[in-house]
């Protein structure tokens, strides 16, 4: 996508954008059907049942851009935002792919590389959905994704090959970013048999009210396995709505953890669909939120076939007059007999003026299953902080403790050692703020 320092309201960006946005033959008529969607719905409102207790008003009455050409980055820059010493890695700067930082393969069974490099060059498999029509059409802003896309990362990984290091994406936002909209796209495929674990982080060296609005698709063939970290750091003046949308054949295995820290308003959907049978699915989420942060997370799997499997666990912690929203669906179809499904949404107020929106839901159409939910919301333990306290650990150590044993049940499921103790790093240092 070419810049533009031009700025017009938001609700007219796409259309002007179609008229000079690029083709993609890869897509086909894509962009074209997003562009279209996108304008028959429009932003939501509070009267979208979907989006009811995440106003996204700000939106339209900003007038938005491009982002322009990004300073050069080193990468001392970049150093801060990674998480593991994997060698495979794609930088993605201001929404578009910077070769000199990012560390791509080509290796027997394995491509990372830029999508727009993948697109161009048209590689079997790598763009296998990336203008994936149901991604498009699962909220607004995944239609604006898909017609904005200019690139982003695209991760191959062949049949019954074993990723063993962490693959890294990494974005970041720049001062070329202010006031612009950020359409990054991520597609990862794992063909039969395939194991790998990638982390996805989003995050700013320095911004102004820039919108980051990303799009991740999964595609997980016979038993393949994937664990996929999502740690989304972004500028305190931003806004980041993202959705990341799995596909899952039979005896696939799909392990989450999403971390939600960063932006004025940020808001993440996660939605996994199971094509096959013996599928289990493993959704944890951790949200810390202060100030006046809003941030939302809705989730929802579709159990589509008999004897699978998920679980979830998400945790949030707000402070000041931070908002949280939950929203959590499990659908089981007739079909879906012998289902196994668990959800669970607990959240810590630190706050009086803190205020968390927590909706647990169960649809199910069978009979033969176990399916449980809950929500629970409450303030830290007395009795707990009396039993510190008469062992001499009071006031703010007392606290820190709690609120990071109250967390650490959903960041201890990540199973890479050194990618667990970066995210422990940073919802540690992140709770000493939220008490402060």
């Amino acid at each position: 996508m070419t810049a533009t320092a031009s700025r017009i309201p938001f609700a007219d960006l796409a259309a002007q954008l179609q008229a000079t946005g690029p083709t993609d033959p890869c897509c086909g008529n894509a962009r074209e059907e997003a562009f279209a969607r996108f304008a028959a719905v429009g932003i939501p409102t509070s009267r979208d049942e979907e989006w009811r207790f995440t106003p996204v008003r700000h939106l339209g009455a900003t007038e938005f851009g491009l982002p322009g050409d990004s300073p050069a980055l080193s990468a001392q820059d970049i150093a801060p935002f990674l998480t593991s010493g994997g060698s495979l890695r794609i930088v993605v700067v201001d929404g578009r792919v910077d070769p000199a930082l990012s560390h791509f393969s080509s290796a027997a069974g394995i491509r990372v590389a830029s999508l727009a490099g993948a697109g161009a060059a048209n590689t079997q498999g790598v763009i296998t959905c990336a203008g994936d029509s149901a991604t498009a059409l699962a909220t607004p802003f995944a239609a604006l994704n898909a017609a904005l896309w200019s690139d982003g990362a695209a991760i191959h990984i062949g049949p019954g090959v074993t990723v063993e290091a962490p693959i890294e994406i990494v974005h970041v936002a720049t001062p070329a970013a202010d006031v612009a909209v950020i359409s990054p796209r991520t597609v990862i495929y794992a063909a039969a048999g395939a194991s790998a674990t990638v982390v996805e982080s989003f995050a700013a060296l320095t911004g102004a009210g820039y919108f980051t609005n990303a799009a991740c698709e999964i595609v997980l063939g016979e038993g393949a396995r994937l664990q996929h970290v999502r740690l989304q750091r972004e500028d305190a003046t931003a806004t980041h709505i993202g959705i990341t949308s799995v596909q899952q054949e039979r005896g696939s295995h799909y392990r989450s953890f999403v971390l939600s820290q960063g932006a004025r308003l940020s808001r993440h959907d996660l939605h996994a669909r199971h094509h096959g049978e013996e599928v289990e699915t493993l959704l944890y989420g951790l949200y810390l939120g202060r100030d006046e942060q809003l941030v939302d997370n809705h989730t929802a799997i579709f159990h589509d076939q008999p004897r699978c499997n998920s679980w979830e666990v998400y945790k949030g912690v707000l402070a000041d007059r931070a908002r949280g929203v939950f929203n959590g669906k499990v659908v089981v179809q007739p079909v879906a007999q012998r289902t196994d499904a668990k959800q669970t949404n607990r959240n810590l107020l630190l706050s009086d003026r803190a205020k968390i929106d927590t909706k647990p839901q169960l649809e199910i159409f069978a009979d033969d299953v176990k399916c449980t939910h809950g929500a629970t919301v409450g303030r830290l333990d007395e009795s707990q902080r009396f039993y510190l306290r008469a062992r001499g650990i009071a006031g703010r150590e007392a606290q820190m403790l709690l609120v990071t044993a109250f967390v650490a049940e959903v960041f201890m499921e990540i199973t890479d050692p050194m990618i667990r103790s970066a995210v422990e790093r940073l919802v540690r240092a992140e709770i000493n703020t939220l008490i402060g």
